[in-house]
């Protein structure tokens, strides 16, 4: 696979994947590894104890190419394994407690960056941090790269794109609705949350800045900007009717997330071209479809949902006293690190996200993203395992370095390479 950039032209490796041992780690090695067996894309799997990553790997059935030995306490083994590689897919969380070093080994060795962290006050701080030395590097650094929010964040801007091409013009408001399929029988707790899932919510809660966590601004550096995304597109936890008797609930496992990513797609391409951003209403939410004699359950689903939601962003506001007791009981209440969903939970589930979008002049775009497995775990994982090569190959993304959003970083050239991780990306005629 050719070389992405100046710095990792002699790499020889073009992807590690560094927390393989993980539920998502070792799904996105497997993936990696039927890529290689098409492609000429060369791997590595990651982790502090070669031994565990291995017996783990073969396990799930996937050989890695190699082992690397890195551990978060040891800043020359990071350094080693981001020197070698031309990206690097971090799966190691709380990202809050543990992803700052790998950025800093993969920022000073010129290695591509990204993870799934959607701890907003964290992706904050790394821009504050190392946006300038991504720069200067020539490093894409890639947050937030999962189902939250690759696929919205690439989705609205296939919406963004379509309408300055058929109509010259921005957008005013984008809806975006969100359905799922799970599988059939019962569902199980892990099929909704991980441990490690579990972990980086408890370290959110305890964060510094976690008032940030609920601001769809927290991502926009100019303040002026910042105040207009607020102004223009609060993040709203009512639930709503929709079309043919659907009930929209707010986004889960968190509505907080994707509008700070997408405001933020939408305030770096505007840079990049060289005009002023014009924010977007933004708003999204989860499809609760049934029959009519359902309506009374489904509404009161989504208003548990909207209360629970409700409570988190207090819980973000609180005092840090309060907020660190609450850390510490998630904490010792939670499930473990390598709680996660049961594989014959993964890939039965099928999901969509569509967008309707309006333009400044009244003009309307609709895009959409139809997908296939487990969108925390399954999905999650193939994507990130095809960002990583789409980062990896030359030309294959925008010429773009710093600190950015799935969007702003990989573009909408090579969309369709998703389709080989079971997500169809679309666009209305």
């Amino acid at each position: 696979m050719p070389v992405s950039s100046g710095q990792v032209s002699d790499r020889d490796l073009d992807i590690v994947v560094f927390g393989a041992t993980g539920v998502t780690g070792r799904r996105v090695a497997s993936y990696l590894a039927g890529r290689a067996a098409e492609t000429d894309v060369r791997w590595a799997a990651a982790a502090r104890d070669g031994d565990k990553v291995t017996r783990l790997l073969a396990g799930a059935g996937v050989s890695a190419p190699e082992t690397i030995i890195a551990d978060i306490s040891d800043p020359g083994s990071l350094a080693a394994m981001a020197a070698r590689a031309r990206v690097v897919l971090n799966l190691v969380g709380p990202y809050t407690l543990y992803g700052r070093p790998v950025i800093e080994a993969c920022v000073a060795s010129g290695a591509h960056y990204a993870d799934l962290t959607g701890e907003i006050p964290f992706v904050r701080r790394t821009i504050d941090e190392f946006d300038s030395r991504a720069v200067a590097a020539a490093v894409k650094i890639v947050q937030v790269c999962g189902f939250e929010a690759l696929p919205a964040d690439l989705v609205t801007l296939l919406a963004c794109e379509a309408a300055l091409e058929r109509f010259g013009e921005g957008l005013q408001a984008v809806d975006l609705e969100v359905s799922m399929k799970p599988p059939g029988g019962l569902p199980r707790p892990s099929d909704g949350i991980s441990g490690g899932t579990f972990q980086s919510i408890s370290a959110l809660v305890g964060d510094e800045d976690a008032a940030l966590a609920t601001d769809p601004a927290a991502l926009i550096i100019d303040p002026a900007a910042a105040a207009t995304v607020r102004r223009v597109s609060p993040i709203t936890l009512t639930p709503r009717r929709g079309s043919g008797g659907a009930v929209i609930a707010p986004m889960a496992p968190a509505p907080f997330i994707n509008p700070a990513v997408i405001q933020r797609t939408a305030a770096l391409i505007a840079s990049d071209d060289g005009r002023q951003a014009r924010p977007f209403r933004y708003r999204e939410g989860m499809v609760l479809g049934g029959s009519a004699a359902s309506l009374p359950a489904r509404w009161g689903v989504a208003g548990a949902l909207s209360a629970t939601q409700t409570g988190l962003r207090g819980l973000a506001g609180a005092s840090p006293a309060l907020r660190r007791r609450v850390a510490s009981a998630l904490e010792r209440i939670g499930p473990a690190s390598g709680f996660g969903p049961a594989e014959d939970r993964l890939e039965g589930w099928e999901w969509t996200m569509s967008v309707s979008a309006r333009t400044v002049g009244g003009n309307d775009i609709g895009a959409h993203v139809h997908a296939h497995g487990h969108p925390g775990y399954l999905a999650t994982a193939r994507m990130l395992g095809e960002a990583g090569m789409l980062l990896a190959q030359e030309g294959a993304t925008p010429d773009r370095a710093g600190c950015l959003t799935p969007a702003a970083a990989l573009g909408t050239a090579h969309v369709d390479r998703f389709e080989r991780a079971r997500l169809r990306f679309s666009v209305d005629a």
